[in-house]
This record gives structure tokens, sequence and C-alpha cells, in this order.
């Protein structure tokens, strides 16, 4: 039988699932909502390996001395007993999946955003439910695991006519928001047309680049604003000055970035071992 419990340090964040614990192929995810920033981690002492996964947001990744972020179709991976944190914004969805087991495809890879496809994703928010049962769920970890892969480095062939050039330049800003490569310059390093890769972010994200990376911006600043004052948010995420910022959070948001509410909650360590 799975073990599910709602997690009494914050009713409205957290639930946990555990399925075949105690085995090596068992799994343990954890479930976290807040109406605040969530924060996990700064020096861990893990006993598992863990993944985290958002599907409504980025999340700000800390491992060495630099922030990133995870772009679309991303998870974050990283192995046992490697220090490193995590950050979600406000009214964000977190999925915390603790393996005993490193997935074949990131067996070379200590911490850092890895890709997660489609069917791997469903089936997180699949096992994420108190109707799941453990055959099910065990069946489906298989499955996440196989679908979790390094991050591409290299640019698709541009003979795809437009296919993934415009989920390739997605990811690489995702990682560093403040790029101030140009549509063109994408263009250019992809080796398509402009007007290619501008269809191709409509068809994959119902938006062109320039609106596409304002919101990527303003989704990635809403991460740090519980942690980071607004001057140096504004300069992490891309604008060239705080008042530019302040107004494009504000068209967008509706209230200026100093009164994004709330502080980061933090999740207490898992050393429960699947």
């Amino acid at each position: 039988m799975p073990v599910t419990r709602q997690l009494d340090h914050d009713p409205e964040s957290c639930e946990e699932y555990g399925y075949g614990l105690g085995a090596p192929d068992g799994i343990l995810l954890l479930r976290y909502r807040s109406s605040g920033g969530l924060t996990f981690g700064e020096s861990r002492d893990d006993f598992l390996h863990q993944l985290y996964w958002s599907p409504d947001g980025v999340l700000a990744t800390l491992h060495g001395s630099s922030i990133r972020f995870t772009g679309p179709g991303e998870a974050f991976w990283v192995r046992r007993a490697v220090s490193h944190e995590v950050r979600a914004g406000d009214r964000q969805t977190v999925y915390r999946i603790c393996l005993r087991e490193v997935p074949p495809a990131l067996n070379a890879l200590r911490a850092g955003p890895a890709t997660i496809d489609d069917e791997a994703a469903r089936l997180i928010e699949t096992i994420a439910r108190r109707t799941c049962d453990e055959t099910t769920a065990l069946t489906a970890r298989r499955r996440i695991l196989t679908g979790l892969a390094a991050p591409h480095t290299v640019p698709p062939s541009p003979d795809v006519h437009g296919t993934g050039f415009a989920l390739t330049v997605a990811r690489a800003l995702s990682h560093d928001p403040a790029d101030p490569t140009r549509l063109d310059e994408w263009a250019e390093h992809l080796r398509v047309s402009v007007k290619t890769l501008q269809r191709d972010f409509v068809r994959e994200f119902g938006m062109p680049y320039t609106r596409w990376r304002t919101r990527l911006r303003l989704r990635a600043a809403r991460v740090l604003l519980d942690t980071h004052p607004v001057t140096k948010v504004a300069h992490k995420v891309g604008y060239a000055s705080p008042s530019a910022f302040i107004t494009a959070f504000t068209k967008e948001y509706g209230h200026t970035p100093g009164r994004h509410g709330g502080h980061a909650h933090r999740p207490p360590s898992t050393h429960a071992a699947p």
C-alpha cells in the first residue's frame, strides 16, 4: 500500500506520497504549494537523490556560486549529499521526487537541469494522488526515470523546418533570463530565418519571442523577490534599470515588486529512504 500523509508544518503546502518505501526501487514524492514562495535547501546532506519539477513556473536553482533557472520541459536533478538550493515563486506547485536510483541518462550529472518529457511529467502528477495504487506508481516510476535526460547542448538540425528551435532558445534563456541576445541573433546562431523562429515561438508558446522573454523574466523575478532587493532582481533578470523593471512588473501583475508579499517558506529536510 502507498504511504500518503499531509505534513503538519504547513497544511496548505505539502502532501507526501510514498511507494515501495524501504526497497531500492521505491519512490517518495512530496507535492508543495504555498501562498508565499518556497525555498528548499541551503547546505543539504540528503541521503537520497532528488528531482525538483514545477508544472506552472520556473525554479531558481543554486549549486556552486551562481543562480540559474530551469526552462520549459526541465527539472532540477541533484545527487545525494550535494549542497544545493531550489526556490519557487508564490502560488507555485513544486514536486520533489526522492530516489535511491540514479536515472541512467543522468549518471554523469551531480546537479543541474535535466530535460523531462511530457509523459514523465504527466506520471509525476498521476502518482501524487490518493487514488493511485502502489503497482501503478512503481510502474510509473520506471517510466519517469527513462523520461529524464541530460540537457541538450547541440541545436536542432536546420532541416527540421522550425520544430524545436523555439524550445532550444527558451531553455537557454531560462537558464539566464538576463541574456540580451536578440531574436535575429538567435536565428543566425540556429541557421534559420527570423520569420521561422518567430513562427516557431508562436506555435510552441502561443506568443512571439519578445512577449515570451518578458514573461520569463517577470516569472523569474517573482522567485527571487522574497530573498533579494528589487534593484538586484531587476539586474538579475535582465532589466537595465530598476524603474524599467518596476514598470514591466506592475503592468503584468497589477502591483509593484515591493508589494509582492510573503516570505519564502522553507520546508524541512527529508531523510526518509524510499
